[in-house]
């Protein structure tokens, strides 16, 4: 998903990440997205130690500028039975009790997806927010395949894995199912953005519930006005 070269399979014409993104800028979008592209850009740069220049993230954000490119992470658990059977080149993640795996396992490493999730890469998340800041992304957008859709709140392990791992904005996602999960991964996690799709659209929570708990609970948020 996200940004990426295309090519046009009636002309055969090839559009660079570059010219894709720029249409949409030109259209009046201020960021654009980057998810597949943006795990084989890492997976290049760890394995090579260097910059080429070439990738979508280096290419928009040089022309762009950081602040409008979006890293969209997709990661998955991958549940591990102690601490020492994690790889050493992946980041290992200590679970609460709550997010313990199917034989009760409280470590993890997470997993990068690509194609939708359909793709797992041996590459972990923590990985992959570090290595496209470096290469010049602006924000992260965290996801969670665990807890997608599951309106149990988001995943604060992985959330602040990845925030304490980079220096860039942590947009936070997956998860939220009512005003308090906001609430709590702000005070939780450091992550500086939070989202959530289906509990609005299923008009469960209205967008006004969840800024009026977060001023409650003395978290600043920007109250919706009347027009």
């Amino acid at each position: 998903g996200g940004i990426r070269r295309y090519e046009d399979e009636g002309s055969g014409k090839v559009y660079s990440a570059l010219e894709v993104a720029s249409r949409y800028f030109r259209a009046g979008a201020d960021k654009v997205s980057i998810g597949s592209d943006a795990v084989y850009a890492s997976e290049n740069y760890v394995s090579s130690g260097a910059k080429t220049g070439e990738t979508s993230i280096e290419q928009i954000s040089k022309v762009y500028g950081v602040q409008a490119v979006v890293i969209s992470i997709d990661p998955q658990r991958v549940y591990l039975p102690s601490p020492e059977s994690c790889p050493d080149k992946h980041t290992l993640v200590h679970l609460s009790a709550d997010q313990a795996g199917p034989n009760g396992e409280r470590y993890c490493w997470y997993q990068c997806t690509v194609k939708g999730g359909r793709e797992a890469r041996d590459i972990c998340a923590v990985t992959v927010a570090k290595a496209t800041e470096a290469l010049g992304a602006g924000e992260i957008m965290l996801n969670c395949i665990n807890m997608d859709g599951q309106c149990k709140g988001f995943d604060h392990a992985l959330m602040s894995a990845v925030h304490g791992a980079v220096t860039i904005p942590v947009i936070a996602s997956s998860g939220a199912g009512t005003p308090a999960h906001f609430t709590n991964v702000f005070k939780e996690t450091g992550v500086q953005a939070a989202l959530a799709a289906g509990m609005f659209h299923r008009k469960e929570v209205e967008i006004e519930d969840v800024k009026k708990h977060m001023q409650e609970n003395e978290i600043p948020a920007r109250r919706l006005t009347s027009t």
